[in-house]
C-alpha cells in the first residue's frame, strides 16, 4: 500500500515521465547506452531516454526513418542521422529547425565543418553528435617519411614494388558510397565540388576530370590491390593488418585494431593527413559522423532538444571518443589529455576536419551518390572525361526529379 501511495504521488515511478524514444546506429562500446541513462538520470525526472538501434546498414537505417516519419510516427523523438540526411529530412519536413537558445547551444563550441552537415537552406536542422575523417595511415619501416601528395604516393608504391616489398595502396573501390566519398574527397581537394553553393546543378568540370584521372592512374598501377574493385573499408583493414600494403586510405578505428590484431606491424603504423592533389593546395577529405535531430512528430518536441543536446555534451562526447572511436565534434575536446592518449593522431584529425569538406547538400543526395559510384566502377575502367559527363547528366536529372532511384 504504502509503494502504491508514493507512486500515486509521483516518487521514483518511471511511467510517469515522458519517454524520448532515440534512434541512433547500433553501438557495441556501450557508450550510447551510458548516454542515454545518464542523461535521463540528470534530466531531474523530467524524461527518460531509450536508445533504439536502427539497422547496421546506412541504407537500412535510413530506410525505417524514413518509412515511420512518412507515416508520421509519433513515436519518433531524436533522430541519429547520417550526415547526408539533413537536407532530405528537412525538406520533406520530418524535422524541426533548431532556434534561439537551443541553436545557441548546438553550435557554441563546435566545429564549423560539422555545423554545415546540420545545415540545409542557411538553417539548422541539427547538432553534431560526431564526425569522421579518413587519414592515411602508412607502415614506417617501408615508408620512412610519409606522401604529401597522392602523385608522390603512387611513386613510392611503384618503387616498393620494384624492390618486391608490400606495395599496395588500401582504398575503397567497391561500387558504394565509399567510392562517392573518395571522388568527393579528390575533386574538392582538387579545388571543386560536385554540386554548385546554391544545389540546384552540377559544378564537376576540370577538377572532376583530374579526381577521377587520379583514381583511374591509381586502379591500373602496381599500388592497386587486385581486389580494388570490391573493397571496402573493412577490406582495407584487414589487407593492411596482413602486411600486403605499405598504405591505407582509412578511419581511425584502423589505429586499436591493428595495435590487437597484428602488435609486430603496430609497430610501425603511423599516421599523416590525407594526401593533396596540388603540392601548393591543403586535402580536403570528406567529413562523416552523426547528426541528431528532432522528429517534427515528437509528442514532447521541447523535451528531445533539450535531451539531444545532452547526448551529445562534452562528457558524453569524451565518452563516445574513448570507448566507441567517435571523434568529438566539440573542439574544446581535441586539447582534452584523455582524448589525446587515446588518439595520439588528434592533431591530424582535427587538421582534417578544420578543412574538411562535405557530402553534396541536396534532398537528392542518394541519387547523386549512386550516379557517381556506379558510373565509376570499377575505377580502372574510368574514363574520365565521358565519365564526368555521363555523371554530369546524370545528376541533372536527379536534381529535377527525373529518374529517380529510390
Amino acid at each position: 500500500m504504502l509503494a502504491s501511495t508514493l507512486a500515486a504521488c509521483g516518487g521514483d515511478d518511471e511511467s510517469s515521465r515522458p519517454t524520448l524514444n532515440w534512434y541512433n546506429f547500433p553501438d557495441d562500446s556501450g557508450a550510447l547506452q551510458e548516454a542515454a541513462d545518464r542523461c535521463s538520470r540528470e534530466s531531474g525526472g523530467r524524461y527518460r531516454i531509450v536508445y533504439n538501434k536502427l539497422p547496421r546498414a546506412a541504407d537500412g537505417q535510413r530506410q525505417q526513418m524514413v518509412r515511420r516519419l512518412a507515416a508520421e510516427d509519433d513515436s519518433l523523438d531524436i533522430l541519429g542521422l547520417d550526415v547526408t540526411w539533413a537536407a532530405e529530412f528537412a525538406e520533406a519536413r520530418w524535422i524541426k529547425e533548431w532556434t534561439g537558445e537551443n541553436r545557441r547551444r548546438a553550435t557554441e563550441g563546435t566545429l564549423d565543418v560539422p555545423i554545415q552537415t546540420a545545415t540545409w537552406k542557411g538553417k539548422l536542422y541539427a547538432v553534431p553528435y560526431n564526425t569522421n575523417i579518413q587519414l592515411l595511415w602508412y607502415r614506417e619501416d617501408l615508408v620512412p617519411e610519409p606522401p604529401t601528395t597522392w602523385a608522390e604516393m603512387l611513386d613510392m608504391s611503384r618503387d616498393l614494388a620494384r624492390q618486391g616489398k608490400p606495395h599496395y595502396v588500401e582504398i575503397q573501390g567497391a561500387q558504394y558510397e565509399g567510392l562517392t566519398v573518395w571522388f568527393n574527397s579528390l575533386i574538392n581537394s582538387a579545388g571543386g565540388t560536385i554540386l554548385n553553393p546554391s544545389a540546384t546543378e552540377p559544378s564537376l568540370g576540370p577538377p572532376a576530370v583530374r579526381a577521377a584521372s587520379i583514381m583511374r592512374d591509381l586502379a591500373r598501377s602496381p599500388a592497386a590491390d587486385p581486389s580494388l574493385p570490391n573493397q571496402m573499408e573493412d577490406q582495407n583493414r584487414l589487407a593492411m593488418e596482413s602486411g600486403v600494403a605499405a598504405f591505407e586510405i582509412n578511419y581511425p578505428f584502423v589505429y586499436p585494431s591493428m595495435k590487437s590484431n597484428n602488435p609486430t606491424l603496430f609497430k610501425n603504423f603511423r599516421w599523416a593527413v590525407y594526401p593533396r592533389v596540388d603540392a601548393d593546395r591543403p586535402s580536403r577529405p570528406t567529413i562523416g559522423g552523426i547528426d541528431l535531430a528532432v522528429s517534427a512528430y515528437s509528442r514532447h518536441p521541447d523535451l528531445a532538444f533539450d535531451a539531444a543536446l545532452c547526448l551529445r555534451d562534452r562528457e558524453n562526447q569524451l565518452n563516445a571518443a574513448l570507448k566507441g572511436g567517435l571523434p568529438p565534434t566539440l573542439r574544446a575536446l581535441y586539447d582534452e589529455p584523455d582524448f589525446m592518449k587515446e588518439y595520439p593522431f588528434s592533431k591530424e584529425v582535427l587538421t582534417s576536419l578544420e578543412s574538411a569538406s562535405v557530402r553534396p547538400l541536396t534532398p537528392a543526395y542518394q541519387n547523386v551518390s549512386i550516379a557517381v559510384s556506379h558510373t565509376l566502377s570499377p575505377p580502372s575502367d574510368i574514363q574520365p572525361e565521358s565519365d564526368v559527363s555521363t555523371i554530369r547528366e546524370q545528376i541533372d536529372e536527379a536534381l529535377r526529379s527525373e529518374g529517380v532511384i529510390p
